[in-house]
């Protein structure tokens, strides 16, 4: 059902966890894929050497998405390299928890200019490539947290919610250009943000999810390759919950 052949992808933050995961399923589907990483250069090119093992094109590419100028660079890099742009997910994202009265402006402003202002500085590079083509999805990897909040998260929720508001608002200025947004929202997912997790949070956690267990990295690129697709090509400006029923 899903088939991305000749179809260019980006997909932030796609050297480890969720990221790569959705790296991998994009290509599998048949997309060439462009891997962003930020410092972790080996863990990106093990990312796309899988993916040309597959017998798809791979393509590793460094940027910080807070920088508006190296997102630039990104997005050309990846059009000079593959001739188009048509996919982009905005995985990257970071977590600095702190109880709000004790959350330092340095933790409240990096995370929200990596999970935020970083997706809406990869949106602007990438939507000049789609419009040439009248033809695009962009996929904002959202979080539970972002619809119902998060203990000693004020920053991340924010920055999470902030996301869906940027997908809807740009899901009806980009409809016309036949570019589609829409955004997921993960609940727990096995990764490895999870696996420090201690066994009463974990036992508590499990207790709130009706499927009694967490959710792996390959559930949600299932979802973001659906939504990628011609398959999906009414559907925009929406929040799919992979959550296990978390928010039932």
């Amino acid at each position: 059902m899903i088939d991305l052949t000749g179809r260019v992808a980006l997909v932030t933050g796609a050297s480890r966890g969720i990221g790569r995961a959705i790296a991998r399923q994009l290509a599998e589907c048949g997309a060439a894929v462009a891997v962003n990483y930020v410092t972790n250069a080996a863990a990106a090119e093990a990312v796309v050497a899988e993916i040309i093992a597959g017998g798809r094109q791979g393509l590793a590419v460094q940027a910080d998405v807070r920088d508006r100028e190296a997102v630039k660079a990104m997005v050309a890099r990846t059009v000079e390299v593959f001739g188009r742009l048509d996919i982009l997910v905005n995985n990257a994202g970071v977590l600095a928890d702190q109880y709000l009265a004790f959350m330092s402006d340095e933790q409240f402003d990096t995370v929200l200019d990596i999970c935020l202002k970083g997706a809406f500085n990869c949106c602007r590079a990438a939507v000049r490539p789609m419009m040439k083509g009248r033809w695009g999805r962009i996929v904002n990897v959202s979080s539970d947290a972002g619809l119902m909040g998060d203990l000693r998260r004020a920053n991340y929720a924010a920055a999470k919610a902030g996301l869906l508001g940027l997908t809807k608002s740009l899901a009806r200025e980009l409809a016309g250009q036949g570019i589609l947004v829409n955004a997921v929202a993960p609940g727990i997912i096995a990764t490895d943000m999870t696996a420090d997790m201690d066994d009463k949070r974990r036992a508590t956690m499990l207790g709130l999810i009706p499927l009694q267990r967490f959710g792996q990295p390959e559930e949600v690129a299932a979802v973001v390759a659906f939504l990628c697709s011609d398959a999906a090509a009414y559907i925009t400006g929406q929040v799919v919950g992979i959550d296990g029923g978390l928010r039932m």
